[in-house]
């Protein structure tokens, strides 16, 4: 049973191509929405931002100067105890936004503290992956690394995610439903990643030894 006392956060950035004032829906949108009302009888709430929604400009630094509208998305993600990464499939990888995202996140390499530690160090991520062509676990398996490589921590089943048949055009919008496969697969993310979370906000790593 969650912890009523210990609250917990989440926040997720939305990687789809399209800006929230878009005509067309997002299914990642309502991937990232069906993962957060999971996690919500584990004491967890959080919000979504869609990257392009902002001026998130190229690079790997943390600030890119004037304009740039990354490090205040930057804060919201370390503010969090649980990081989603939302993502459809383009071509079979990850949304080119969603590269950007981790391009930037590759920053906190050279932003270690006094014990060597990263500013991801102690915060969970989850990966959310929707499309209506092959390419899922490839994107899985690219986002979780690149994650994981900047400090985040994986939970076990960690990625969630629906792709429709090949060469059709259903989105997971479209769907009556959450399939029960992916209902299942959310609620074992959601659990998992509350569970974790709990456990390194009590007791973060300890990072390299002083002196």
């Amino acid at each position: 049973m969650p912890d009523a006392a210990e609250p917990l956060t989440a926040f997720a950035l939305n990687c789809s191509l399209r800006q929230s004032d878009s005509d067309s829906p997002s299914s990642t949108d309502k991937m990232i929405s069906d993962l957060l009302a999971a996690m919500k009888p584990h004491g967890v709430t959080g919000g979504t931002e869609r990257v392009v929604d902002h001026n998130v400009k190229p690079g790997v630094l943390s600030d890119m100067g004037e304009g740039d509208e990354w490090p205040a998305l930057r804060a919201r993600v370390l503010a969090a105890d649980i990081f989603i990464l939302g993502t459809p499939i383009w071509l079979g990888h990850p949304s080119s936004v969603a590269r950007r995202v981790l391009e930037r996140m590759d920053a906190f390499l050279g932003e270690t503290d006094d014990r060597g530690r990263m500013p991801a160090a102690g915060k969970v991520a989850l990966v959310a992956v929707v499309g209506n062509e092959d390419g899922a676990h490839a994107s899985h398996a690219s986002c979780f690394q690149g994650l994981n490589d900047v400090g985040f921590t994986i939970p076990a089943n960690s990625g969630v995610y629906w792709v429709g048949e090949a060469m059709h055009g259903t989105d997971y919008v479209d769907l009556d439903g959450v399939p029960d496969a992916v209902q299942s697969a959310l609620a074992t993310a959601a659990s998992n990643a509350a569970h974790l979370a709990r456990l390194l906000k009590r007791q973060n790593y300890p990072g390299l030894p002083q002196g």
